[in-house]
């Protein structure tokens, strides 16, 4: 740029010594001159931009370090995540299982107290003595036994509708276990029949029903073993039926009133589920 300018001035010692110089000569110089002053101006200009522009390329480029960098952290973080998360689920699976494995042996447990219950009434029952007939019947007649034969025994009619009830029969088992209550209302299997009465009812997901047959439990056989299970599956019926509230005090109750049955323990469970806390 310096050299621009060495150069203009050059060119108007080279007119000045010159012998013919007019007035134009020298205003085209000197408009030459501001346009070449111009030029120069504009060139620096155009430098200081360019140096800019490469500054503000080294920052763009160090900040898109930064953020590979950054991005490659993430990305690590995010798979350790996505490992602890698929650790977590595999626990959560096996809790899972385990949690079944112990329902169904709390099931047949009950299952088996159910039997015990019903040998302890059969053998508190009076075997009823056989009538001798008075004359042989005919080799050609037709032996034919009352349908109220099987009912009138109540270990035989209490096993027949439990057998419906794990068959899925559930209208029958339900049939079976009222009919058992309205004959042997003073049975020691009295509140168990009623009890499963609610279950079967549960199962059809008739909800309301069950809920008002487990208040039949716990009403009228309050010193039963099943009316933790019986407040139990009212809290399930709740929330089945999308009254959380209702259900949740359910649960809480038994939580409260039987802490350590086999129930609380499913009841917390479920409030956890649910989001809610328990002592």
């Amino acid at each position: 740029m310096r050299s621009i300018a060495n150069i203009v001035t050059l060119a108007a010692v080279a007119l000045f010594s010159t012998a013919c110089v007019s007035g134009s000569d020298i205003e085209k110089l000197q408009s030459q001159i501001t346009e070449l002053q111009d030029q120069v101006a504009a060139l620096k200009r155009t430098a200081s931009s360019k140096e800019e522009v490469q500054n503000v390329n080294a920052k763009i480029a160090e900040q898109t370090q930064t953020l590979l960098k950054s991005n490659g952290t993430l990305v690590t973080k995010v798979d350790s995540i996505e490992e602890r998360l698929n650790n977590t689920q595999g626990q959560i699976e096996q809790t899972n299982n385990r949690v079944d494995r112990i329902v169904q042996q709390l099931t047949q447990a009950q299952h088996d107290v159910d039997e015990l219950k019903a040998q302890f009434a059969r053998a508190a029952t009076p075997a009823t003595p056989s009538a001798t007939p008075t004359a042989p019947a005919p080799s050609t007649a037709e032996v034919n036994v009352a349908p109220d034969a099987v009912t009138d025994n109540p270990t035989t009619l209490y096993q027949t509708a439990y057998r419906d009830y794990q068959r899925a029969n559930y209208d029958l088992a339900i049939a079976g276990f009222r009919d058992f209550v309205a004959k042997f209302p003073k049975s020691d299997l009295a509140d168990n029949a009623a009890y499963w009465i609610g279950e079967s009812l549960y199962s059809q997901k008739k909800y309301r029903d069950s809920i008002a047959q487990f208040d039949k439990v716990v009403n009228d056989y309050a010193d039963s073993d099943k009316v933790p299970s019986a407040l139990l599956k009212k809290g399930y019926a709740y929330i089945a039926l999308g009254e959380k509230a209702q259900g949740i005090v359910q649960l809480q109750y038994v939580v409260h009133e039987h802490p350590k049955s086999p129930e609380a323990a499913k009841a917390r469970d479920e409030l956890k589920r649910l989001g809610v806390e328990t002592r």
